[in-house]
C-alpha cells in the first residue's frame, strides 16, 4: 500500500527535488501539497491535481500518512514539530534543526505526538559513497578523514534566505557541512566530536559573479548575506578519529569538487567526485586505494546526477514502520548541530582579519 505523503513548501528543493520523484515512486502517493505563497499555490494546484493548502494544519494523521517538509531553515523545526505533535510523521531533509534547542523540542513533539521523524541527507545514499563504504573494512584502523566539497561558483542568491544568518542558521556549514558529517557518519559510524578548532571566511557571499546560477534564483532587492561561505576546521571524534574539514560555496578553483579520505592503518581510500546539481562538475567520479606505495583504481558504479535522492526513498517506507526509527533522527542530528555550535564558537575565538578595498588577493581567505 502507497504511503500517502505530502509536500510541504514548493521552493526549489520541493519542486525540483522531491514532487517528481515523490510522484515517480512506486511505494509514495502524493495526496496534498503545502506552500504559503499564493501564486504557488495556483500554479501547482492545477498541475498536481491534488489540494495546494496555504499552511500545514490542513494536514491530519488522518489524510497522509507522512509530511516531507522542504521549507527554509529556520521553519524545520517549528513545522516539523507542529506536525508530529498532531501525530504526523515527518521527512525532514539537512538540516533537521539549527540548535540544540530545537532537537530537544523535535524529540518532544515525537513523544507527544507518537509519531516519528526521518531525516538524512541524499550525499551517502549515493553509489560511489557506497563504493568507498565497502572498501573501509580494508583500511584496518581508520585514523584520519578529510572531507572536503569546495564548488568553484555556488553561492546560493545573495541576499535570499539562504544567506541570511536568521533564516538559514549559519551558512555553508549547515549546508554544504551537513551533508559531509552526514557522509561521514554513513562511512565510519555516528559518534561524537570531542575537540573542533575552526575558522570560516566570507569573500564571495555578496558578489553577484560567484553565485549559483544553476539554481536559476532570482537575485534579491537590496539584501546583504551575513553568513559564512568557507569553512576550514580540525576536529577529533570521541573515538580518536581526526577529521579535517574544509566546505566552500565558492573558490578560486575550476570545478565544483568533492573529496573524501580516509587514511587508516592497512591503507588509504579517496573519493573525488562532485556531489549535488551544479553543472560545473568532475566529469565521472574516481576511487582510489593505495597500500604501501600503490595506488589502484578501483570501480565506481555510474549513475544519473541526483540519482542519489531517489534512492533515499527507496526503502523510507519500510524505515517508517519501524519502531526502531522513533528518535533516532533526533539523536544523529543533535550530534551534528552540536560540532556545528562548536565549529561556530571556535570560529568567533579567532583573530578578525578586517580587509580594506586596497587589498590584493594573495590567495588567503582567513
Amino acid at each position: 500500500m502507497s504511503v500517502r505523503t505530502a509536500v510541504v513548501g514548493l521552493g526549489w528543493a520541493g519542486r525540483e527535488l522531491w514532487l517528481p520523484r515523490l510522484r515517480a515512486h512506486a511505494d509514495f502517493d502524493v495526496v496534498a501539497a503545502v506552500d504559503t505563497e499564493p501564486a504557488a499555490r495556483a500554479a501547482f494546484d492545477t498541475a498536481l491535481g491534488v489540494p495546494v493548502h496555504p499552511t500545514a494544519d490542513a494536514l491530519t494523521a488522518q489524510d497522509v500518512d507522512l509530511a516531507v517538509v522542504a521549507v527554509p531553515n529556520h521553519l524545520h523545526a517549528e513545522v516539523a514539530g507542529a506536525l508530529l505533535g498532531r501525530g504526523v510523521p515527518v521527512f525532514l531533509e539537512k538540516p533537521v534543526c539549527l540548535t540544540a534547542a530545537e532537537a530537544d523540542a523535535l524529540a518532544a513533539a515525537e513523544r507527544d505526538g507518537d509519531a516519528t521523524l526521518l531525516a538524512g541527507s541524499a550525499a551517502p545514499h549515493r553509489s560511489d559513497v557506497a563504493a568507498l563504504a565497502a572498501l573501509v573494512p580494508d583500511l584496518g584502523h581508520v585514523r584520519h578523514a578529510d572531507l572536503s566539497w569546495v564548488r568553484a561558483r555556488g553561492v546560493p542568491r545573495a541576499g535570499g534566505w539562504f544567506t541570511q544568518r536568521g533564516t538559514a542558521g549559519g551558512g555553508v556549514l549547515f549546508d554544504l557541512g551537513w551533508h559531509l558529517f552526514d557522509t561521514l557518519a554513513s562511512l565510519l559510524g555516528p559518534a561524537p566530536f570531542t575537540q573542533v578548532v575552526g575558522v570560516t571566511s566570507s569573500d564571495f557571499v555578496n558578489a553577484a559573479a560567484w553565485g549559483a546560477t544553476w539554481r536559476r534564483d532570482r537575485p534579491a532587492d537590496d539584501a546583504v548575506g551575513d553568513v559564512e561561505d568557507t569553512a576550514r576546521g580540525f576536529l577529533v571524534r570521541a573515538d580518536g578519529i581526526s577529521v579535517s574539514l574544509r566546505a566552500a560555496w565558492a573558490s578560486h578553483e575550476a570545478l565544483d569538487v568533492t573529496r573524501i579520505q580516509l587514511v587508516g592503518s592497512e591503507g588509504t581510500a579517496e573519493l573525488r567526485c562532485t556531489f549535488g546539481f551544479s553543472p560545473n562538475r568532475a566529469p565521472e567520479s574516481a576511487l582510489t586505494l593505495t597500500r604501501a606505495g600503490t595506488t589502484t583504481a578501483v570501480p565506481v558504479p555510474d549513475e544519473p546526477i541526483g540519482d542519489e535522492y531517489r534512492r533515499q526513498l527507496d526503502g523510507l517506507a519500510t524505515v517508517l514502520k519501524e519502531p526502531a526509527s522513533r528518535g533516532r533522527a533526533v539523536g544523529e542530528a543533535r550530534t551534528t548541530v552540536r560540532v556545528i555550535e562548536d565549529f561556530y564558537a571556535s570560529a568567533r575565538s579567532a583573530p578578525a582579519r578586517n580587509v580594506g578595498p586596497a587589498h590584493r588577493w594573495t590567495g588567503e581567505d582567513q
